[in-house]
């Protein structure tokens, strides 16, 4: 699969200078963890799950959950059971190549159910997402995961959610995080991508954001963010690709503050009316905590609607002087030192923006490198 391949061949090559490459479920989970991009969680009971997954693939979705855990009502759960699996089997028959997909399970009981009920279609599946993850609930999702991989022959992934109120409260967070980090690190060919679960963290406290404020805005949410990433992001090989929190708003007529989208850039692209349509549907508030998840250290997104999904893709693509810094950056090799950028606008230190250099390298490969005329305006107009 590639990102943006539903574009026409006219607009990948306005849009970019080095077009997005393609990748599979086999490849390495550095490469694989961002190319996931924008998630999007559906509920196992939707009666119309492999039509849906289809048509999503075709616009543009390349990785989906399929929730069995809260998006789904206790009641509902053997049903649901029942529907993901005839689902996945039509998927199979149907459209073989669907996106990246999961299975979001409530109980590691559910984990041999779903694996021996998909049978040989079982290759639909990339693996399974694991809520409410911490040192103690973890150990037996992933032994159900190990154990399913070697009877079957797949390596199944595994997409923890960091949510429990062990991380959000302070006196226990450091403890929660690094266990969480050990039992990770002792399973770490499974690990695809930590994902935070901001609703749960939110709820700790009673909170939920509004739809004119990120997830940084609320700052018990983003001090466990940071310390999330400070534990489990660390870029000397013992890290995981984090995802973006979920962004779980659906357009609306009223709002507080002013959007949260420059006029400019807009008119100098002729684009006006796509300005007002991304405030008519709420994504600029989406936009701006992309932005400053990637500032954060967090890569692709959870979303719910697949009105989301162009917005998180057509910033994941590197742009012309990102990719010149970063190629610069390692054609220094070791010898180290400092130079200024081609673009005469910044620093490039080699020794300290290596790891920067060598991530935004490998979101190169999977969302390609924009054009220098092309910019996040041009990307979401193709895309929408």
């Amino acid at each position: 699969m590639r990102h943006f391949d539903n574009l026409t061949g006219a607009d990948e090559g306005r849009l970019f200078a080095l077009p997005p490459q393609p990748f599979t479920a086999a490849d390495d989970p550095a490469v694989l963890g961002l190319a996931l991009g924008a998630t999007l969680y559906s509920p196992a009971t939707r009666p119309a799950l492999a039509t849906d997954v289809a048509r999503n693939r075709a616009a543009g979705v390349l990785s989906a959950v399929l929730c069995l855990e809260d998006a789904i009502a206790d009641a509902d759960v053997p049903a649901a059971e029942q529907n993901v699996v005839a689902q996945l089997h039509e998927l199979a028959a149907t459209a073989p190549d669907g996106p990246l997909l999961f299975i979001r399970v409530r109980s590691p009981e559910q984990v041999p159910a779903i694996v021996a009920g998909l049978g040989s279609d079982l290759n639909v599946l990339t693996g399974f997402v694991l809520p409410k993850f911490t040192a103690t609930t973890g150990p037996a999702f992933l032994a159900e995961v190990v154990a399913a991989s070697e009877r079957t022959g797949r390596l199944l992934r595994v997409m923890p959610v960091v949510e429990s109120p062990e991380v959000a409260h302070l006196e226990t967070r450091a403890a929660a995080l690094l266990g969480i980090r050990d039992l990770l690190a002792a399973h770490r060919e499974h690990v695809l991508a930590v994902r935070i679960g901001a609703t749960d963290l939110s709820a700790t406290y009673g909170l939920r954001r509004s739809r004119e404020l990120t997830v940084y805005d609320v700052r018990v949410l983003a001090d466990t963010i940071a310390d999330i990433v400070n534990v489990l992001g660390r870029a000397d090989g013992t890290g995981h690709v984090i995802t973006g929190a979920v962004w779980e708003y659906f357009s609306s007529p009223e709002r507080l503050f002013k959007p949260q989208l420059r006029q400019t850039p807009f008119d100098e692209h002729q684009e006006r009316a796509l300005r007002t349509e991304l405030i008519r549907r709420d994504l600029d508030g989406l936009i701006r905590e992309v932005v400053l998840d990637r500032a954060n250290g967090l890569s692709g997104k959870t979303v719910i609607h697949p009105s989301h999904v162009a917005a998180v893709h057509a910033l994941s693509v590197v742009t012309h002087e990102e990719h010149s810094d970063a190629v610069a950056v390692l054609g220094t090799g070791a010898a180290g030192g400092v130079a200024a950028s081609a673009f005469r606008n910044k620093m490039n230190e080699s020794k300290p923006h290596t790891a920067w250099a060598l991530q935004t390298l490998r979101r190169a490969q999977v969302f390609g490198v924009a054009h220098p005329t092309t910019s996040f305006v041009d990307l979401l107009g193709a895309a929408l």
